[in-house]
């Protein structure tokens, strides 16, 4: 293969094939492969390099505040974490789905870590994801109703297959937040997955959301096939701290 060639090759963007390539010739082995072998290998190795970019942009839409990944969560016993229940989840089929995932526990705990592992895994997989705290979401779409800009926000979060809201709950919602949320859970029913972290347990999240009909109508659709885990234990962060002292 002449230099031209190289060339074109980078010029198309096609960097795993042109690092496949200059690899085996620098290292000389192109000898080792046959003709179909040598095609195959560098075919493979374009397509790896296309699927890892394509895993990296949306690990980076996402927008992730922690990086976790199902690799590092801990299964001690004390946490009451069902490691079937996760591995499952892990697999992405509630995805497929639309099944939503909700994760309580006191501060600490590992909420956000254990949800961000999922998403981080639902990117793996292909998935579109988005991580929002919720009340700086609530926050961003008041203000975008104020400019004009709301239903283009809502658009943007219902074409995610996955969205995650972080620390729901904190503070009670006021009305605006309230039909803001009724929105987007309407939106993503039976076409999305929601996974939502929150410190109170799913019980009390009619007095977080108020207004009986409107939190009848959210919850209805959030925990229907829905997956619940329940974390107990004391907080990571502060064993963190003790190990560090």
């Amino acid at each position: 293969m002449n230099e031209s060639t190289v060339m074109k090759m980078k010029q198309m963007k096609l960097h795993g094939m042109h690092n496949a390539f200059m690899t085996a010739i620098e290292s000389g082995k192109t000898d080792h492969y046959t003709l179909d072998q040598f095609i195959s290998m560098i075919i493979d190795a374009e397509w790896d390099e296309r699927h890892n970019r394509r895993i990296e942009r949306s690990i980076a839409n996402a927008r992730f505040h922690y990086k976790s990944n199902i690799e590092s969560i801990n299964f001690d016993q004390s946490r009451n974490i069902d490691r079937n229940l996760i591995l499952r989840l892990a697999e992405c089929s509630f995805v497929e789905k639309n099944e939503n995932i909700l994760i309580t526990g006191s501060t600490g705990v590992g909420k956000s870590f254990l949800g961000t592992a999922l998403g981080y895994q639902a990117c793996i997989e292909g998935y579109k994801v988005s991580y929002f705290n919720s009340a700086k979401l609530f926050a961003k779409l008041k203000m975008a109703k104020a400019d004009g800009t709301y239903l283009r926000e809502l658009m943007k979060i219902q074409r995610q297959d996955v969205i995650i809201l972080d620390d729901f709950g904190l503070q009670s919602l006021d009305s605006h937040n309230r039909i803001a949320l009724l929105e987007i859970i309407e939106d993503r029913h039976n076409s999305g997955s929601i996974i939502v972290t929150s410190q109170i347990p799913v019980q009390g999240w009619y007095d977080i959301i108020g207004e009986k009909t409107i939190a009848d109508a959210i919850l209805d659709r959030l925990i229907h096939q829905s997956h619940r885990v329940e974390l107990h234990g004391e907080s990571m962060r502060k064993k963190k701290s003790i190990n560090k002292g």
